[in-house]
């Protein structure tokens, strides 16, 4: 228990929280900072099972505030956090209408007096420290870990009750826990450190020697696919979603930016509800793009209803114009254009007939969207909603792969690639053409 302080100290609290579904697994993050030096005083991190993303963030103020009021419970607090909602509710300017936000906000609200508590939104990259250890608390969470705290250490199954093995964790763990203590407080920078390490289960070099060690039983197997654990820091990790089926899908035919801009079929949307429920499990996708072409919008607006999420249109993710081969079939291009047909097969830079895109101007395209979607999702895992061609593009670059190498993929409808993208430019295809969610 740290010791307190003189009294009239002043504190800024900044807390954030996240669910990966919304609701899916939810951790939260808060962090007490000194307002004078910027030092770290105290950090919290909890996996918190399946929540939404505003029970995530009122649960990181609670253990911001009780965090605040261990170091000092006279101090004047200013709360900074990046939910709208909740800085509105706090500060009494918005009704809390949500029967799942009615306590909690009461609960936010016994901790210390309101006339020592104030709340600023804060931009989300200014909210960096809480938003990093929610998200750690989420990744702990489904490694099987919750709960850290300097003193404590919880493990528990993916989503389920705490395992059996919570009554194996070390003697110096268990006789310091105490049931009814906030999950984490730390005492100035030390303790914040033993959190952290205790947290970020796996980092070697980080850990304390106090830290309980996961029974074998209840250790996940290895993650496989796109949401294997990176080797060198978190890259930016696009999850391609081809968009389902159209009318014009069944029977192959050249769809592409110059054509109809054709709607799901009625199959085409069945594939979209699958695979939001699907990715809605995996509760890992943190943000949502798409081509601005009518058959990706909807497939993301699908997924996005089950994620909680926005959807944001890229336009460098639209589809190649086919041009004249708009809506033909193969067989029918190569009856009525065998000649335009053999040289776009030959060569990257051969367009299709009637002023179409050729695949060196498409991959230029794709690269720059590339580009700018790995800067304004650093270390997230973002759900690319888009073409047969750009998704193919984006693997051939990952892989170094010549441009005809297009032409030896095989991309469903509704299927699930990854590639993941490090710091260093380097890349990793993680998955191709998944399609187990449809069936």
């Amino acid at each position: 228990m740290p010791s307190v302080p003189s009294a009239g100290r002043q504190f800024v609290v900044e807390a954030d929280g996240g669910s990966r579904g919304n609701p899916g697994p939810a951790g939260y993050g808060a962090v007490v900072l000194d307002p004078a030096t910027g030092e770290t005083l105290a950090e919290a991190a909890e996996f918190i099972g399946v929540a939404t993303n505003n029970v995530a963030e009122y649960k990181g103020l609670i253990a911001g505030l009780r965090a605040a009021r261990e170091l000092d419970p006279a101090a004047r607090v200013r709360v900074r956090m990046d939910s709208k909602l909740v800085v509105e509710q706090m500060s009494g300017r918005w009704k809390i209408k949500h029967p799942d936000m009615k306590p909690l906000a009461a609960e936010a609200g016994r901790i210390l007096p309101s006339s020592q508590v104030s709340y600023e939104w804060i931009p989300r990259e200014r909210n960096k420290h809480a938003d990093r250890l929610a998200n750690e608390a989420m990744d702990a969470g489904k490694r099987g870990r919750i709960g850290v705290s300097p003193a404590r250490t919880e493990l528990r199954a993916w989503g389920g009750e705490p395992s059996a093995s919570t009554a194996d964790l070390s003697a110096s763990a268990s006789a310091s826990a105490d049931a009814s203590a906030a999950r984490v407080v730390g005492d100035a920078a030390a303790g914040a450190a033993r959190a952290r390490a205790a947290l970020v289960q796996g980092r070697g070099s980080g850990a304390s020697a106090s830290t309980p060690v996961p029974d074998k039983a209840v250790e996940a197997a290895p993650t496989v696919g796109w949401g294997t654990s990176a080797d060198l820091g978190a890259p930016a990790t696009f999850v391609l979603l081809r968009h389902g089926e159209t009318a014009l899908t069944p029977s192959k035919r050249f769809s592409g930016s110059g054509g109809t801009d054709p709607e799901l079929s009625a199959v085409g949307r069945g594939q979209a509800e699958r695979v939001a429920a699907a990715l809605a499990e995996r509760g890992t996708v943190q943000a949502i793009v798409s081509s601005p072409l009518r058959r990706c919008r909807e497939t993301a607006a699908a997924v996005a209803a089950r994620l909680g999420l926005d959807v944001h249109v890229e336009e460098g993710l639209r589809e190649t114009d086919f041009g004249a081969w708009e809506g033909l079939t193969f067989a029918e291009v190569r009856e009525r254009y065998p000649d335009d047909l053999d040289a776009w097969l030959g060569s990257a830079k051969a367009a299709p007939t009637g002023g179409g895109e050729s695949f060196a101007t498409v991959s230029r395209r794709v690269s720059a969207a590339r580009d700018r979607l790995i800067a304004a999702y650093p270390r997230r895992t973002v759900l690319a909603v888009t073409h047969v061609t750009p998704i193919k593009t984006l693997v051939r670059l990952a892989l170094g792969a010549p441009p005809e190498s297009l032409f030896r993929m095989e991309l469903s409808a509704a299927s699930l690639s990854a590639v993941a993208y490090y710091g260093d430019g380097n890349a990793s295809v993680r998955l191709l053409n998944d399609t187990g969610h449809l069936r």
